[in-house]
């Protein structure tokens, strides 16, 4: 009867635990089906937006160029016959093509007509054919068939993004203009090209003139700058609080305040910066030093934590051998546990620098929001970066701006990408397995 009741309770048990692992069984399935329906919809909205971002900016890398004859008039370049390059230089081109267009279309006779049959052709068209003149003065006298950058408005056209079928009151380009760029179209004077003025020209006023190369620069000046501060005080830091300092409330205290930076708003980093740097020190406004300085604070306490994270994985047995063998507690430190923790704090390093790429609000605190046509050529000249620059287009209300604001941050997150890939990598080859 005793083996009964044992049997009974045993099969009683077994019930029970076996519909506790049903039931568990049933709550890891769910939270497995829960978790890869998180990572659906996370991948679903990251389509989404780079679909959306690369539909709108694809179209900026290609630029409508015009054709036309342009005869280099002596009497408006050169009327002395003297070959001075200066007067050759304020010579008004703009008047050249004003003829050009005039003999395309002689029955814009009109000062509105002219005015809008000249608007179809870019501002920055005087200044190639200035270019052109002043590099090879052998030119003026002749005839030449030269491509011109389109104005936005036709260049829109061309893209597809001015509706011709509704009134003409509702677009930017009116029935007479549209008639003008069809026949243009029907001579093969119009054709698309590859837009090089984005990747060559700093920011403009016109739309179809403005680049990236201007924010480019400025931006590698200032992360020159940041890791040129950043990644040797982080590092120094990081070695001595991990192997040198003793444990007491001030280290305490240090590594808490390290803890808390990295938590800090960046614009907090923006207001220290124009207190400091701009204010007290008098340092140029808009300037890449500046910025570079800004971004040292805001990414110190990244690469601190980050290497001595990676300081700490490097097994203990490593300091204890070195120091066995008679070497110094600075002799193990630099020369063993240095180099093994050195992938980690690299890679650490790079995402450090990738989110300094990415940052915009303390850089609006010390001006580098400003309007800045010329490419900065050192770290001291006024300039501006690629997030600022595409905060300043996307609050333009033309619409070739907008194709330019998505054009921007495709380039800038391609730069992310590379700077995160190349940390994956150097972790990959460099990193050891205890």
């Amino acid at each position: 009867m005793s083996n009964d009741n044992t049997q009974a309770v045993a099969a009683k048990a077994m019930d029970v635990v076996n519909a506790g692992l049903a039931k568990r069984y049933r709550a890891e399935r769910r939270f497995r089906a829960y978790g890869m329906i998180s990572v659906g919809l996370g991948m679903l909205f990251l389509s989404i937006l780079l679909i959306d971002i690369v539909g709108k900016g694809h179209t900026a890398f290609m630029q409508t160029q015009l054709t036309f004859d342009v005869f280099f008039d002596p009497e408006v370049i050169d009327p002395q016959g003297t070959g001075d390059v200066e007067e050759m230089r304020r010579a008004n081109y703009a008047a050249l093509l004003r003829t050009s267009l005039e003999e395309v279309f002689p029955e814009a006779s009109g000062r509105r007509e002219r005015r809008a049959l000249n608007q179809l052709v870019s501002n920055g068209a005087p200044y190639q054919l200035q270019r052109m003149v002043l590099a090879d003065p052998s030119i003026v006298g002749q005839t030449r068939s030269v491509e011109v950058p389109a104005s936005d408005d036709a260049d829109m056209l061309m893209k597809g993004y001015i509706e011709r079928d509704v009134p003409e009151a509702e677009r930017r380009l009116s029935d007479q203009q549209l008639a003008w760029m069809d026949t243009l179209i029907e001579r093969g004077q119009v054709a698309k090209r590859f837009n090089t003025a984005f990747f060559t020209n700093g920011d403009s006023r016109d739309p179809e003139l403005a680049g990236i190369w201007g924010a480019a620069k400025g931006s590698f000046y200032m992360l020159l700058v940041t890791l040129g501060l950043s990644f040797p005080i982080g590092v120094a830091a990081a070695v001595y609080l991990e192997e040198f300092a003793p444990q007491n409330r001030l280290t305490d205290l240090i590594e808490i305040n390290i803890n808390n930076l990295a938590a800090v708003p960046s614009i907090v980093f923006g207001l220290l910066g124009l207190a400091v740097f701009l204010n007290f020190f008098g340092l140029p406004r808009s300037a890449p030093l500046v910025g570079g300085l800004v971004l040292t604070l805001m990414t110190l306490p990244t690469i601190i934590i980050s290497s001595r994270a990676s300081l700490k994985a490097v097994p203990p047995s490593i300091r204890d051998a070195a120091l066995g063998v008679g070497a110094s507690k600075m002799q193990a430190v630099f020369h063993h546990v240095l180099p093994l923790a050195m992938p980690g704090i690299l890679t650490g390093t790079i995402i450090g620098m990738a989110q300094a790429l990415g940052e915009s609000a303390p850089l609006l605190m010390i001006g580098m929001i400003a309007f800045i046509v010329d490419v900065p050529q050192g770290f001291f000249d006024p300039s501006t970066v690629l997030p600022v620059q595409i905060y300043l287009w996307a609050d333009s209300p033309e619409r070739a701006f907008l194709e330019r604001t998505s054009a921007g941050i495709m380039v800038l997150l391609g730069f992310l990408i590379l700077m995160n890939l190349f940390a994956i990598m150097l972790r990959r080859k460099f990193e050891r397995r205890w």
